[in-house]
């Protein structure tokens, strides 16, 4: 289980004035994004957010806790997402504070990537009479 109803359901209501929340598989977690992008994971009904340089000070609370890892060939690989503390759950104007930092890094992650190449325009086919 990444994440059950009633969590997903929860984080909905909180994150809905962020615009159009989606939340989907990914990797074994569940991907939460707004208008398209990943700004949060949840795995095991843990809330993790998106760093980056720019919000870290934001987040300074959360660096108490490991970050979102996987394991490959062995060695861990620690991701770009924090775990939300406990305590946001029961202040929603912090919690939002915190969707919104992390929704800004998810914004500057997404400027940083190449544009995604263009496929060519298929020529089109010759009418045989």
């Amino acid at each position: 289980m990444t994440v059950s109803e009633s969590y997903a359901e929860f984080l909905r209501e909180q994150f809905a004035p962020l615009g159009r929340l989606t939340m989907r598989p990914m990797f074994g977690a569940t991907g939460v994004f707004c208008d398209g992008l990943m700004f949060a994971v949840v795995t095991e009904n843990t809330l993790y957010f998106r760093i980056d340089d720019q919000n870290r000070e934001t987040f300074r609370e959360a660096a108490a806790f490991p970050p979102l890892s996987y394991v490959k060939k062995g060695q861990t690989i620690d991701l770009a997402f924090w775990r939300a503390p406990e305590r946001l759950f029961d202040e929603p104007d912090e919690l939002a504070a915190w969707a919104r930092a992390a929704l800004a890094a998810a914004h500057r992650v997404a400027a940083k990537r190449p544009a995604p190449k263009q496929r060519k325009a298929s020529k089109p086919r010759k009418r045989r009479s």
